[in-house]
């Protein structure tokens, strides 16, 4: 059987979505998958990153990362995208990303492939859901296959997210990942991995 693609595409500006990212890449690569870990670029002005110590630190540390390309998502038969949650919407740094993969769109090169999300807020009712759901309007528009997680497997009941992966980072933002999360993202990969290996086979 042919080895799945999955690029895992992020971005994230204090750092908890990208401990999510990598996360999953790692399941991922158990998984069996090849895989690429990719984080949009950075939109945002020098002065706003540097006004939040947290912001302009995690900058620094991930500046020479390699940054996501459309041939990442051409390339891939599973996309996992991450964001954090803006407005109960994905951040401008993801959206444009996205918004630049028209002329995949267009050729078809972005259709019939797996995708799921996952994303981060400081509060429990920050947005988690419709900022998942938000991306997923976007899939619909590139004929991709979502493969939520739903409650495929118990351990959902603890992350409690259908919609894909979810974290809440509390009212500092510092609160960490913990084991609900992280067999949360193991299982959003597995799955995607699965059933994009699936239809590979076809």
């Amino acid at each position: 059987m042919a080895q799945v693609k999955l690029a895992v595409i992020y971005y994230s500006s204090t750092g908890t979505v990208h401990k999510m990212a990598v996360r999953a890449a790692e399941a991922g690569e158990k998984a069996g998958a090849e895989v690429r870990l990719r984080q949009v670029t950075e939109l945002a002005p020098a002065e706003a990153i540097a006004s939040n110590a947290a912001w302009s630190q995690h900058f620094d540390r991930t500046k020479n990362e390699p940054r996501a390309t459309a041939d990442d998502v051409v390339w891939a038969d599973a996309v996992l995208f991450g964001s954090p949650t803006r407005y109960g919407n994905v951040t401008s740094q993801l959206k444009q990303f996205l918004d630049t993969l028209g002329p995949q769109w267009q050729q078809g090169l972005l259709a019939d492939k797996v995708y799921a999300g996952f994303t981060a807020t400081m509060t429990a009712h920050g947005g988690q859901e419709s900022t998942l759901l938000a991306l997923y309007n976007t899939i619909h528009h590139f004929g991709g296959i979502i493969a939520a997680p739903g409650y495929t497997d118990p351990l959902k009941f603890a992350d409690g997210n259908p919609y894909g992966v979810s974290h809440v980072t509390g009212g500092n933002n510092d609160a960490p990942l913990g084991d609900n999360e992280y067999a949360a993202l193991d299982h959003l990969a597995q799955r995607v991995v699965r059933i994009a290996s699936k239809l590979k086979s076809e």
